[in-house]
């Protein structure tokens, strides 16, 4: 892999904010492993993917960085690869992540690589020729891991929410909630139809040069303009008051420190369990076969019975050996991969072929969100006797997954609560305990 001098590497202006947080545990990583996910650049050393790593390197006074080089034709087809690496990442903010939906959509369209509304097998009878061939919402939608209507809504919020009040979103709680989202979105449904119309006619006022029509249309646009961003922000207002209502009262509505062995939650379509995870009373939970389970290895595993209760069954950990515990467990081993700094062991009920690995997933919730793209589709179940920091827990909310996951640490379960309930805004509501 060869190495680049920093400084010849091109960074665009636009691209989106760095997150401290983020470039900090990358230089502790870098500095204990180096780096494990080279950069993508192109053929005129142009950023595709890598920011928070370059930035990393670039702090710790670093000369030169591992790149992989594309090749790739166009401007729009190395922004099409960024858009796409992005949304791997699971560090999204829900309001992020439906910006980039929406700008893939005009990209695919404007490269004509997006079937147009109305298209069928008759109007498409010759985009085999294409390549790629022109695909439907509904092929992007399952392409990258969401439902048709999840897809419909995020462009929804791209596009109908002000830009004004997108920025005063960002960062927020409400930025993670694709409900409340959408509910700013749709707060200037009343003036939605003015605005498009307006939008239309002036793009044909100056087409034709008709400068009275222009600066009409122009002050239509600009009032339906300041209505939407009003509306909107009395909408964003009281969802804020009501979260900020609702996180005062949450520590005593989700405590785990109190007495009692056993305590669930349902969590919106998902269900928490604090106890042990390998109590029958965990395992009668599963009313149906989960399409994936993720566990991570641990001096206290007695996990074998997932392989009986999951299509397929993923094992993480830090560090290698996994073989040794192939050998001491009764689940059918397919295979193993490393991705970044964990290696992953694969386990199914019936063979299943290696997929090719990713050259770019960061920490453990890109893993998660890898594995969930691999394994499962929308309102799939997925299963994790341990809680972590809720990555699993958080990435099943964010892409549209059903997830039962419990642990016997009740420190670890209250995290997994707090960091849902920040993420949608809603209570978690106890059912037992």
């Amino acid at each position: 892999m060869p190495k680049i001098t920093i400084n010849q590497i091109h960074v665009d202006a636009n691209r989106r904010p760095i997150k401290n947080e983020k470039v900090t545990q990358l230089k502790e990583s870098i500095k204990a492993n180096g780096l494990l996910n080279p950069i993508t650049i192109d053929k005129q050393l142009n950023l595709i993917a890598g920011l928070h790593r370059l930035t990393a390197y670039k702090q710790l006074g670093i000369k030169k960085i591992e790149c992989h080089i594309v090749d790739y034709q166009s401007n729009e087809q190395a922004r099409l690869a960024e858009i796409d690496e992005n949304l791997i990442r699971n560090e999204l903010e829900a309001l992020e992540r439906a910006e980039l939906w929406l700008e893939r959509d005009i990209l695919l369209t404007h490269m004509g690589l997006k079937a147009k509304s109305g298209d069928n097998q008759y109007t498409l009878g010759g985009s085999e020729t294409i390549s790629p061939p022109v695909k439907t919402n509904l092929e992007f939608a399952q392409e990258i891991g969401y439902s048709k209507r999840t897809l419909q809504h995020g462009k929804q919020i791209a596009k109908d929410i002000a830009p004004e009040v997108k920025q005063i979103i960002k960062g927020t709680a409400i930025a993670n909630s694709p409900t409340k989202l959408l509910q700013v979105a749709r707060a200037a449904s009343s003036v939605k139809t003015i605005l498009g119309e307006a939008q239309k006619s002036l793009k044909a006022a100056q087409e034709s040069g008709e400068t009275t029509e222009i600066e009409k249309q122009r002050q239509i646009l600009e009032q339906a303009e300041a209505k939407r961003k009003e509306l909107q922000l009395i909408t964003l207002q009281n969802i804020l008051v009501s979260q900020d209502a609702k996180l005062k009262i949450a520590p005593a509505s989700i405590s785990v420190k109190e007495s009692g062995s056993i305590r669930e939650w349902i969590l919106g379509r998902h269900q928490v369990y604090s106890g042990d995870t390998t109590s029958s009373e965990f395992i009668n939970l599963l009313l149906q076969d989960a399409s994936l389970a993720i566990a991570t290895l641990s001096s206290t595993w007695n996990h074998d019975y997932l392989i009986g209760k999951a299509k397929v069954v993923a094992v993480l950990r830090s560090q290698g050996y996994i073989y040794q515990f192939c050998r001491q467990q009764q689940m059918n081993f397919q295979y193993e991969f490393v991705l970044g700094s964990i290696y992953v062991g694969i386990f199914a009920q019936q063979s299943i072929p290696q997929p090719p690995i990713p050259i770019q997933v960061e920490g453990v919730e890109g893993i998660i969100n890898y594995l969930l793209h691999l394994y499962t589709s929308p309102n799939d179940l997925v299963v994790a006797p341990f809680m972590g920091q809720g990555e699993i827990l958080v990435t099943c909310e964010r892409m549209g997954r059903i997830c039962l996951v419990g642990d016997r640490n009740r420190e670890f379960v209250h995290r997994g609560l707090m960091r849902w309930q920040n993420l949608t805004g809603m209570q978690p509501q106890l059912v037992r305990g």
